[in-house]
């Protein structure tokens, strides 16, 4: 049996590291929301600056998972933000900014609707 390599059109990252995330060859610095078909958005300026408005940005996106890469610690979102996404049935998942770049690889990879939103700066 031959076996081929699954082949994927969706948007993933080709790198990432402290205050930086590579998409292809370009490299973004700022806090930015990147989803498996193709938006790039910019987003809130820091975690202190997050409110329900910026979870609605999210799920106007009509994904079926986000993910929150939260930076280089783990900080989860006020239950009352994500109110605009428990309307719309899309789940949320917090992890540092490091494994939701892995993560949200893998998903795009599958063909799956995804969304990460990653905080790059603190």
């Amino acid at each position: 049996m031959k076996l081929q390599p699954d082949q994927s059109s969706a948007q993933t990252i080709s790198g990432y590291g402290p205050g930086w995330v590579g998409v292809g060859t370009e490299k973004i610095t700022h806090n930015v929301v990147l989803s498996s078909r193709g938006d790039r958005l910019p987003w809130a300026g820091s975690y202190e600056a997050l409110g329900p408005e910026h979870f609605e940005v999210l799920a106007r996106l009509q994904v079926e998972v986000v993910i929150f890469g939260s930076g280089e610690r783990i900080r989860f979102p006020r239950p009352a933000w994500l109110a605009s996404l428990a309307q719309q049935r899309i789940g949320i998942e917090t992890m540092d900014t490091a494994a939701a770049c892995r993560t949200y690889n893998v998903l795009a990879q599958e063909g799956r609707e995804v969304a990460v939103a990653l905080l790059l700066v603190p």
